[in-house]
């Protein structure tokens, strides 16, 4: 069985994370990244024997010595809707970790990776503004390209993976905390994770957000304003302070 999965969220750490946690003995996580398995509308999800066999596939090194945790990193799971669920069926002792970003920047940052691909052809400023119908495409699932602001709600995803499993299960980080300081970040999840803590051999920035240039300042300030709600939301259900992000720049 998998032990544990980084759920989220995309464009705020989860790279750097997984790369850690692969550096330590005692966990193994697979050389290639984002499994994409609970978002996989084809599985036939009332067969719970047919997951298992059709999710380990995806495993083929998988580590099955005493002692050794197996992890997966995809962080779409938290915001695709059904995704928490499938993986409380599969496995309802599984710990979960999702790492928060300034959804803010966040949002900016999904941009960039997605018009460096090719798969968006609009500017920041008419991605967002067209976010929802655009959006509209994928309905009844969520769009997992043109997400940008709608990823961002991150208490609705919170309060759906606390619906499903313990709070003692789960474990919620800050990007910029790991950015900032990758071994303090690192010693929580290890300990979360109850393995020995293990320094990481050096800090990993492995997709550096090198923006041809920043963000317009009338559209921070309006995502701002579209988000301050939600900080204050997340203040409330986290006890964190987030003043930081409320008024950063890109």
């Amino acid at each position: 069985m998998i032990s544990f999965l980084i759920v989220g969220v995309q464009k705020a750490g989860t790279t750097a994370l997984s790369t850690y946690l692969g550096e330590h003995q005692k966990i193994y996580i697979p050389p290639f990244k984002e499994v994409h398995f609970f978002d996989d509308e084809s599985q036939e999800w009332k067969n719970q024997a047919a997951i298992k066999l059709n999710y380990h596939a995806n495993f083929p090194s998988i580590d099955l010595r005493p002692g050794i945790l197996n992890g997966d990193a995809t962080p779409i799971y938290s915001y695709w809707a059904p995704a928490i669920q499938r993986i409380w069926s599969y496995n309802p002792t599984i710990k979960l970790i999702l790492c928060l970003r300034n959804p803010i920047d966040r949002a900016y940052s999904h941009w960039a990776m997605e018009a460096k691909r090719g798969w968006d052809h609009l500017n920041f400023e008419q991605a967002i503004k067209h976010e929802e119908e655009r959006c509209r495409e994928a309905l009844p699932h969520q769009h997992r390209v043109y997400s940008y602001i709608s990823r961002g709600f991150y208490s609705e995803q919170i309060r759906r993976m606390w619906s499903f499993f313990p709070r003692k299960q789960t474990l919620i980080l800050q990007q910029e905390e790991l950015s900032q300081n990758a071994n303090t970040t690192l010693r929580k999840v290890h300990q979360f994770l109850g393995v020995e803590h293990k320094p990481c051999s050096s800090v990993v920035n492995a997709n550096p957000g090198n923006y041809a240039k920043p963000m317009d300042i009338a559209t921070r300030a309006k995502l701002q304003a579209i988000f301050d709600p939600e900080i204050s939301q997340l203040e409330e259900m986290l006890g964190w302070d987030l003043n930081h992000w409320r008024g950063h720049a890109t």
